[in-house]
């Protein structure tokens, strides 16, 4: 393990020049604090966990101080929100500092969220809030802990400077890492500028860092584009079969890593609604739960059209439609491995859709339902309203599973007690306002082991109470 002062850099997309960012510095956090860090995140970069325990570490990750290597820059990009082409976006509160390489010769991004203004802030502050910050910090770890890929959080700084919302709050910063920080909007930028050398330059880098086998294919950028799609489907069949709902699936929101990135007001399903959404602003529906495949198709249509000057219409329309039966297959697979049925069979999608219709029709629980199911759990019966039509799926159930048992073994590998419901998310939010911080690392804790069964944390696992079922969050931060 290494220090801080320890780090490696290697600042590839630095290196790409003022056309692709901006050089800004950190504006740092006044008085800071450490609110909560994941040594999990912290193993990426080789550090000892000892070092969240130093004061250099709260200062290097509120902004007061760089490393030498750093070299802090503001990413200009493009991209569609809710359907509609915005021409110029950016970090406008996030700063690529630089790329570490670990160990193991993998680059990290190290980004710190809520630096201050940039140049693409939009009249903004460039700030971030705690309440944000803490949300970001806990769904980028408990994602990954359920096997759904993700950029991940570092820490959470808070400092004594007051930022403007529609209420006053506590200015804060998190560091997030990711192998890479390009998104689909970066390519959109600079397809609709026209600025075909940088577009060239752009895909070529992306290449070279993200997808170096893709170099050896016959037709380079097609088959890049090939692994971003099935990378991107398969991540959003494990949103669905997880219950996670995304939120604001703009273009500028998608990692060309095919990995969860830019959390804003998320949520995890509470009772089972297909349509559900969970972001206060989104009027029109366009990003409900179930609308997250479809879209993750049109955002995949729109990195296609800025990849023409380079792969045949036809040949990304041909990729394009592998993209729902990619998902639909991977969904399968891992809703098949939640109820413990191996192979595959005809009825299975209809078999799956009753439950899903029964547990819709009751206000069925998604996560508690599931693993009770998962435990063969008599009390998986009092979720439901009508239960002579339950007893009848159930049978059906145990039918299938009986046809070859090797699933079964399975089903609590992948059936969670604990997922980040939003009012678990609001409790810890609450507290740490008040200078708590005790609230958010322990439910981090809890969320790094989703799996299994905890003692003492079964509050964790409990049902929403009344107020904190369906909430809705709002995209401000």
């Amino acid at each position: 393990m290494t220090t801080l002062a320890d780090l490696q850099f290697d600042n590839r997309f630095a290196r790409l020049g003022d056309t692709f960012s901006s050089k800004v510095v950190p504006d740092p956090l006044t008085n800071p604090q450490l609110v909560v860090s994941s040594f999990d995140a912290m193993a990426l970069l080789d550090l000892d966990a000892a070092e969240a325990e130093s004061p250099l570490f709260t200062e290097v990750f509120s902004g007061a101080k760089l490393w030498s290597a750093s070299e802090p820059r503001a990413m200009v990009y493009s991209g569609h929100q809710f359907g509609v082409y915005n021409p110029q976006l950016g970090d406008g509160r996030g700063l690529l500092l630089g790329e570490v390489i670990n160990a193991r010769g993998e680059h990290w991004d190290l980004h710190l969220k809520g630096a201050g203004s940039t140049p693409y802030s939009r009249m903004g502050d460039g700030r971030a809030v705690l309440r944000s910050s803490i949300r970001e910090f806990l769904a980028s770890e408990a994602l990954p802990a359920l096997g759904i890929p993700s950029s991940r959080a570092l820490c959470v700084t808070v400092g004594d400077d007051p930022v403007y919302r529609e209420r006053q709050e506590r200015g804060a910063m998190l560091l997030r890492l990711a192998p890479s920080h390009i998104r689909f909007g970066h390519f959109e930028f600079f397809y609709y500028t026209q600025q075909h050398d940088a577009l060239r330059q752009l895909v070529d880098f992306t290449l070279q860092t993200c997808y170096p086998e893709s170099q050896q294919a016959a037709e380079p950028v097609l088959d890049m584009y090939r692994q971003v799609l099935r990378r991107t489907m398969e991540m959003v069949a494990r949103w669905q079969a997880y219950g996670f709902c995304h939120g604001v699936m703009n273009t500028d929101n998608m990692s060309i890593l095919g990995i969860t990135f830019d959390f804003g007001p998320y949520a995890f399903l509470d009772d089972y609604d297909a349509g559900h959404i969970c972001n206060h602003s989104d009027h029109a529906g366009r990003y409900a739960f179930n609308q997250q495949p479809p879209i993750a198709h049109w955002n995949l249509a729109c990195l296609a059209q800025a990849l023409t000057p380079y792969v045949e219409v036809e040949q990304l329309k041909a990729e394009l439609a592998t993209a729902m039966p990619i998902y639909q297959a991977e969904y399968m697979r891992l809703m098949r491995a939640r109820l413990g049925w191996a192979g595959e069979q005809p009825e299975d999608e209809e078999l799956l859709q009753h439950l899903l219709q029964q547990m819709q029709d009751s206000a069925s629980d998604y996560h508690i339902t599931l693993r009770l199911l998962a435990e063969d759990d008599a009390n998986a019966r009092d979720q439901f309203i009508d239960r002579d039509t339950f007893d009848q799926w159930w049978r059906q159930h145990q039918a299938r599973q009986a046809r070859d048992t090797s699933a079964m073994a399975g089903r609590l590998a992948c059936n969670p007690v604990y997922v980040l419901r939003n009012y678990l998310a609001q409790q810890a939010i609450s507290a740490a306002e008040q200078n708590d911080f005790n609230p958010v690392r322990q439910l981090h804790e809890v969320l790094r082991q989703p799996f299994v069964r905890q003692p003492g944390q079964e509050a964790y696992a409990a049902p929403p109470p009344d107020w904190g079922r369906r909430l809705e969050i709002s995209c401000s931060s």
